[in-house]
């Protein structure tokens, strides 16, 4: 900015910042899916990818620094949640992903199933979802905006009412209540049929199908007769199930089952009338389990830290 004077340039530079975070590490994968480790200003760290597909362009953001969910396959939550991230921490992770790509692309849809539960930071989501939905912030329509949540009932209620057709992610892992209480820990406290009567509610106030995400670990939620289970309780309603086979993590013992477990999975829940796709998996040669490269950070601090102590 030559038109402003040189000493204003200067104070500008070192006092001021376009942006709330540093980007402080940014693995790109062969399938040119990038991801990024942001240095927040308190030096909590998120991370939010970009997904390169034909005709698309999707972005993944973290709505907190860690997770209070538990789900027992995930990285993000090892370490226990920290804060909620604000308004500008959310939208501003669009931003930085959107300054990595080239001139002729831009970004189609963004899938808020980041690091933390979006719902458990109910207000600062919208606040930002708000922004990124206006003709006068970033101007991408609602319907291509997802919300991933665990299953909170009162939220999800709460977020049918916004006005606006979002689409809603269900993280349901397991048929049945005894189990998803082993996979998601919180759920001993609500139970399958109380957020399925809220995704009810949430069909029925915007019109949106329900997309039910199912991360498949061998040996614990991906048999057959998990399958028909899972077919059983979603029959009836308009849904789509999207099978996740497990990223993996090197501090967990579980794997994700071999691709003839997954297709036989998705094959039973298809004969039984229920739609399910199989999520291509993107990133596989980076850190790509979601918080696995906050962790990885973090582990190597604290290691740091020792042998300076």
């Amino acid at each position: 900015m030559t038109d402003l004077p040189a000493d204003l340039r200067l104070r500008l530079s070192q006092e001021f910042s376009f942006s709330c975070f540093e980007v402080t590490g940014h693995q790109t994968a062969k399938d040119q899916t990038e991801k990024l480790l942001l240095k927040l200003k308190d030096s909590e760290l998120v991370e939010c990818v970009l997904m390169r597909d034909p005709g698309r362009r999707t972005v993944c953001i973290s709505t907190q620094v860690g997770c209070a969910m538990g789900c027992v396959f995930c990285a993000s939550g090892l370490l226990g949640v920290k804060r909620n991230l604000t308004a500008s921490e959310i939208y501003e992770q669009v931003l930085v992903l959107h300054r990595l790509m080239k001139d002729d692309e831009q970004i189609t849809n963004i899938v808020v199933m980041g690091i933390g539960e979006p719902l458990a930071n109910y207000r600062n989501l919208m606040d930002a979802l708000e922004v990124l939905t206006s003709d006068e912030g970033f101007g991408l329509g609602a319907r291509r905006i997802t919300v991933s949540t665990v299953g909170l009932p009162e939220k999800i209620r709460e977020f049918a009412q916004s006005g606006k057709q979002f689409n809603l992610a269900v993280s349901l892992h397991a048929p049945n209540d005894s189990l998803r209480t082993e996979i998601v820990p919180v759920n001993r406290n609500i139970g399958i049929d109380e957020i399925l009567a809220a995704a009810d509610d949430y069909f029925e106030q915007t019109g949106r199908r329900i997309s039910y995400e199912y991360v498949l670990l061998s040996g614990i939620n991906d048999q057959p007769h998990h399958a028909a289970e899972l077919a059983d309780r979603l029959r009836g309603r308009n849904a789509h199930v999207n099978l996740i086979p497990m990223n993996g993590v090197s501090e967990l013992v579980m794997t994700a089952p071999g691709e003839p477990d997954t297709e036989h999975f998705r094959s039973v829940l298809e004969q039984r009338g229920i739609t399910a796709t199989v999520r291509k998996r993107k990133g596989a040669d980076i850190d790509a389990a979601c918080g696995q490269l906050r962790l990885n950070r973090e582990q190597q601090v604290e290691l740091d830290q020792r042998l300076m102590s």
